[in-house]
């Protein structure tokens, strides 16, 4: 836990804005990079485990673990910051359930990629919840990622397969969690946010799990691994460098630099032999990535220009 907690020291001390900068985007890639390896750790243990049983591990296995290494600092938690931690928890209940029920039916590689539908998608959560309306390279970036979405997910029969589904219903939950998340760190302190976060979340998948009677199913042995991993890094250092990159990033820098995780999650997953990239996947990806940058940096200043003309 050497990196997150030595951000959060850094946040305490006065910081020039190069210096917030450079730490909040340096978390956020961190970030990116950590949960673009857990998809197919995520594939492989969704296949043998119920989804909400893992997700309850997780979850509160995470919060625990934060819980006692910020103890001192969990003691001033207000009931306002857990009531906002609560609600991130409850988007991000949503977001990986979906998430890992459509994991189980997709690659990984697609997962990761629809999923980061969820950075075009944001600007118009903020219509939704801001009152803030899209500039017009949003609508743009919502039909090239419409486009990508067709060549990633439509079989030959032009219909599209319930994994793919899910995992863009996965990428509507991202950003609400995401516009959430942007919001209420500008004001509440990181860690309680987290820690919270992670204590709703993981009640959430603790009540689904015992109601669909899959608590307590035996955990093979060879998964173990997997779940440290997915406990400490995916979830527990993860989640808590985008809470403190999203204080010191502004929302469209961060939500761009939050969507490499799909870039490294068909990394991962190609390198590792879970699929093969071809000519249509690789023209679909590659359109959806274009979205994104679109939605949050706006269009080329030579095609700016010409549509100005």
């Amino acid at each position: 836990m050497a990196c997150p907690c030595f951000l959060v020291e850094k946040m305490s001390k006065p910081m020039t804005d190069t210096r917030r900068a450079i730490l909040g985007r340096g978390a956020l890639l961190l970030t990116a990079l950590i949960w673009g390896s857990s998809f197919i750790i995520m594939k492989d243990m969704v296949d043998s485990l119920p989804v909400f049983q893992v997700l309850a591990i997780r979850f509160l296995s995470s919060c625990v673990l934060l819980g006692l290494i910020f103890f001192p600092r969990m003691r001033g938690l207000t009931g306002k910051t857990a009531l906002h931690g609560s609600i991130m928890g409850v988007a991000l209940f949503l977001a990986y359930a979906v998430q890992n029920f459509g994991l189980q039916e997709t690659t990984p590689g697609k997962n990761a990629f629809l999923t980061a539908v969820y950075c075009v998608l944001v600007p118009f959560i903020d219509l939704l919840l801001m009152k803030k309306a899209p500039k017009g390279h949003n609508w743009i970036a919502a039909v090239i990622c419409l486009a990508g979405i067709g060549l990633v997910s439509l079989s030959g029969s032009l219909t599209i397969a319930r994994g793919d589904f899910l995992s863009l219903l996965c990428g509507l939950f991202f950003a609400l969690h995401i516009v959430v998340t942007g919001h209420f760190s500008e004001t509440d302190d990181t860690i309680q946010l987290t820690v919270c976060q992670f204590g709703a979340a993981g009640l959430c998948h603790l009540i689904c799990a015992l109601v669909t009677g899959t608590a307590f199913s035996p955990i093979p042995p060879e998964t173990w691994p997997g779940m440290f991993y997915v406990v400490v890094f995916s979830t527990a250092i993860a989640l808590l460098l985008q809470n403190v990159g999203q204080s010191m990033t502004p929302a469209a820098p961060a939500a761009i630099l939050l969507s490499l995780e799909s870039v490294f999650g068909v990394m991962f997953s190609v390198l590792l032999g879970a699929e093969q990239l071809t000519p249509r996947l690789t023209l679909g990806f590659a359109l959806i990535f274009a979205a994104v940058v679109i939605s949050e940096v706006g269009l080329p200043k030579f095609l700016r220009r010409k549509s100005a003309s």
